[in-house]
């Protein structure tokens, strides 16, 4: 099949996952800002989404496309490691007009997945997995205060969210381009919208994280 038999086609696959998850991103940091207005319409969004038939629909979507996502990037990565062969070491300085992070993309990539292993500790396998389970769960404001209430979790989230920055600001633009929005004029413009684009989202999730942790009195020992 082309989309998996290709260089092509497995980068398309990868372009159209990851522009899915920066739909989700943009959805989720809109979630989240709803705390810094109302725990209690925090609590009510939480409630809402639950374990219903449609969140869990979207779930093991969200699922699907990010565990292929992980696949084929890895994949790629395997890809032209093997067809550089030698030649990759034969130059260490970065090639003029190459952002650093399209050099680091598997890297930054794994640092976000262990991100969001913590993330999913954290929320979705004590809010969520439970109430699947058929268990009683708390608000979802309970869980905000769990986590944000603890030191450590700001300096990782932030950490998490600066790796973010890098790997969707190049990731955003590059998923067009390798679906044809690649001529001089557009490509100009669709880097542009990546980097206020990441730095919107992923603003908005540290300050989202600095309020709670200072809401939470995280500091405070």
């Amino acid at each position: 099949m082309w989309l998996t038999n290709s260089s092509v086609g497995r980068k398309v696959v990868m372009s159209i996952t990851g522009l899915f998850l920066v739909l989700f991103l943009t959805f989720h940091v809109l979630m989240n800002a709803v705390a810094l207005i109302s725990l209690e319409a925090y609590d009510a969004v939480c409630e809402f989404l639950g374990a219903n038939w449609y969140a869990l629909a979207g779930t093991a979507i969200l699922a699907a496309g990010f565990v292929i996502h992980i696949i084929y990037a890895f994949w790629l990565t395997l890809q032209n490691r093997k067809a550089r062969g030698n030649d990759r070491y034969a130059v260490s300085a970065r090639p003029a007009g190459v952002e650093w992070a399209s050099q680091n993309m598997l890297v930054l990539g794994i640092i976000v997945c262990c991100f969001l292993v913590l993330h999913l500790v954290q929320f979705w396998a004590k809010m969520q997995l439970p109430e699947i389970m058929g268990e009683h769960v708390a608000d979802g404001s309970y869980y905000l205060r769990a986590a944000f209430g603890q030191w450590w979790t700001l300096p990782i989230y932030l950490i998490g969210f600066i790796a973010l920055w890098f790997h969707i600001s190049h990731g955003f633009w590059s998923a067009l381009q390798t679906l044809g929005a690649n001529n001089d004029k557009w490509l100009n413009r669709w880097q542009c919208t990546a980097k206020w684009w990441a730095t919107i989202v992923c603003g908005l999730f540290a300050i989202e994280a600095c309020y709670l942790a200072w809401y939470f009195d995280a500091f405070k020992f």
